[in-house]
């Protein structure tokens, strides 16, 4: 098996004015640099124009489909990574539009990874968004894993500065999390490698 770090990409999920998702994200990326198995790579959709409208062809049909040039540091990062963390808010009992759509304009790049969630919202903490996540990664032959993040009323627990104001209960999720995502990260590492799927 891999002992090498096991590149993880933290997805930014929403880029809406006014959000709060980098603010979690940096959080979750400096749990996850001293996890100490993992380089840590976030990719920050607000940053990557992604249409709305699919080629004719899907992805899914199409794996090699050309994708809008502004879309290439999205799609380069998800095909290094041997994790992904999404990180997500809970709009109206579900997740971004955003994240659909970049979801939606890969598929080899989900292929036999594993990936966690950190969710944040008023009242769930993200769990609505999460719960339907799962549902749409098993479609892309991707591995959920079991542990989680979740921020409920996020607003109370960060302070100005971007810290967390009680950060043991999160700070042991995020570990049981990354613990996760690191076997099965290792374990299908090696399975894409040696026995890769037709």
């Amino acid at each position: 098996m891999t002992s090498q770090p096991l590149n993880l990409a933290v997805l930014v999920g929403s880029v809406r004015e006014g959000r709060f998702g980098p603010v979690v994200a940096r959080w979750f990326a400096r749990q996850a640099e001293l996890h100490g198995r993992f380089e840590v790579d976030v990719i920050d959709l607000a940053d990557t124009p992604i249409p709305l409208e699919l080629p004719s062809t899907p992805p899914a049909l199409e794996p090699n489909l050309p994708r809008p040039a502004a879309m290439g540091r999205l799609t380069a990062g998800l095909d290094a990574a041997d994790a992904v963390v999404v990180v997500t808010p809970d709009y109206n009992r579900s997740f971004p539009a955003s994240l659909k759509a970049a979801i939606d304009w890969h598929y080899t790049q989900w292929h036999a990874k594993p990936i966690g969630f950190v969710g944040y919202s008023g009242a769930t903490g993200g769990l609505l968004a999460i719960e339907q996540l799962r549902q749409v990664f098993n479609e892309l032959n991707a591995h959920t894993v079991r542990e989680y993040v979740s921020f409920p009323r996020f607003y109370t627990l960060f302070g100005p500065d971007g810290e967390l104001l009680d950060p043991v209960g999160p700070d042991a999720a995020a570990k049981a999390m990354l613990d996760q995502l690191d076997w099965w990260g290792t374990v299908l590492h090696d399975a894409r490698r040696d026995r890769p799927q037709g």
